[in-house]
């Protein structure tokens, strides 16, 4: 036992270029669960980027986070650990969806949550036992994930705000989400007064709460936010458009301290809404729902797709003159994508339209998306105009008429704006349209 007293565990979380510099929670967990006679040290690889020819660390277990996204990257960090000798657990959404995947990379493969295996993992690498999968009977009890380890991340390099997870899962069926995958069909939260005393012991004011939706069930925010607005923070998240819909619930996210929120607008036609099984979403109440956050001086950062079935060329100028019209502080335009194990990834291979599988393992992936064949355009429309979409919401027209000249003067309306729409114009400009892949641009 004594010789495993300094067992030493590196956590990582792998990059890609366009990550926005945000703490990670799922490893910050995990470092709490994990037995005081270990030593964790956790690299973020957006911040400390890491050298796979030299330099890795000399610690008995790694433990890697893997994103679809990411996951080029995290198998060649695991591969570069593995042939130095050292054991490497992969987990998180993209080992959950392709365990099978994952374990050509990984001495181990946890599958979906990990509260109630990682002890166990640790254990079997004592012993030299360690199992190929891991995989908890049941989902987590929210009341018994701890708070994060936070004094492992960086202390800088990181956007200055704390992150604060208050559930998990989301209560819609949208078929290009893998949300469910991951959370299983539940819809769970943290008690309110546990979420109220992390929250007061964070040194920052502004918090990013990164649920999938953080109104996604409205007697539970209701009481969050009324709990939350004595403490005087502000803070950004992600909402569905139907808790929105509701102007009493926007008045209470304003005096709560929401300034932002990141909305999924997907699409302009309820055809493609409907579709894709977003139904919660109506376009018909676009203007109106928008019109009321900025009248409460809540910034929006918009999220639409192109390459749904219904969507022709002229989707693409309909969308940005749309994001223009009713003035967006943001907008990020993306490719219709079929993530491992959706719905979505299922129905187009089904039908014949799947013609890059394993796009996530491609070098440069945007060169070949949006990955399968649109009904209404091809490959090469579809692509050209989602790169003009960019170009023209970011253009210096644009962002003039985009100015909030009459809403409330909010810091991010008067300070951040402009500031944001340069960084993003040449986020655009080097990512986006010119695909120059070693630009650190970030996307907010």
């Amino acid at each position: 036992m004594l010789k495993w007293f300094f067992m030493k565990i590196e956590l990582i979380s792998p990059a890609v270029e366009e990550n926005a510099p945000v703490p990670n929670l799922a490893l910050s967990i995990l470092a709490s669960l994990t037995p005081p006679d270990v030593r964790i040290s956790y690299t973020d690889d957006l911040i400390t980027p890491i050298d796979l020819n030299k330099g890795l660390k000399e610690v008995n277990l790694v433990g890697i986070t893997v994103l679809t996204k990411t996951a080029l990257r995290a198998y060649r960090i695991a591969d570069a650990y593995r042939q130095k000798g050292i054991p490497v657990v992969l987990g998180g959404i993209h080992p959950t969806a392709l365990p099978d995947e994952a374990k050509e990379h990984a001495d181990a493969v946890v599958i979906g949550e990990a509260e109630e295996t990682w002890l166990s993992l640790i254990e079997d690498i004592r012993r030299n036992d360690i199992k190929p999968f891991y995989r908890q009977e049941n989902l987590i009890d929210p009341s018994n994930i701890p708070k994060p380890r936070r004094e492992i991340l960086p202390r800088k390099g990181y956007f200055p705000l704390d992150v604060v997870q208050v559930s998990r899962g989301c209560p819609y069926r949208c078929e290009f989400c893998s949300v469910r995958k991951f959370f299983g069909d539940s819809y769970r939260f943290r008690s309110v007064a546990d979420v109220i005393e992390e929250v007061k012991g964070l040194s920052r004011r502004l918090i990013m709460f990164n649920d999938d939706n953080i109104i996604g069930n409205p007697s539970y925010f209701r009481e969050l936010f009324t709990a939350l607005t004595p403490l005087k923070k502000k803070w950004i998240g992600q909402a569905s458009l139907h808790g929105l819909k509701d102007q009493k619930n926007i008045e209470l996210l304003a005096r709560s301290g929401c300034i932002g929120l990141l909305i999924g607008f997907e699409s302009l036609s309820k055809s493609n809404i409907n579709l894709s099984g977003k139904y919660q979403n109506d376009p018909n109440q676009y203007r109106e729902i928008i019109e009321i956050l900025h009248r409460y001086g809540i910034t929006i950062w918009a999220s639409f797709i192109f390459g749904f079935d219904e969507d022709d060329p002229a989707i693409f100028e309909e969308t940005v003159r749309f994001c223009i019209e009713v003035k967006l502080f943001s907008a990020v335009f993306a490719l219709l994508t079929p993530y491992p194990e959706t719905v979505l990834y299922h129905r187009v291979k089904n039908e014949g339209r799947l013609y890059q599988d394993r796009w996530w393992l491609l070098e440069n992936p945007n060169e070949v998306a949006p990955y399968f064949f649109p009904k209404k355009m091809n490959v090469e429309t579809l692509r050209e105009g989602w790169k003009r979409a960019w170009k023209d919401f970011y253009s210096i027209s644009s962002i003039t008429k985009r100015f909030q000249w009459n809403y409330p003067p909010t810091l991010i309306n008067r300070l951040v704006y402009f500031p944001f729409q340069l960084v993003q114009r040449r986020f655009t400009r080097k990512k986006i349209i010119e695909g120059q892949r070693r630009y650190r641009g970030r996307l907010f």
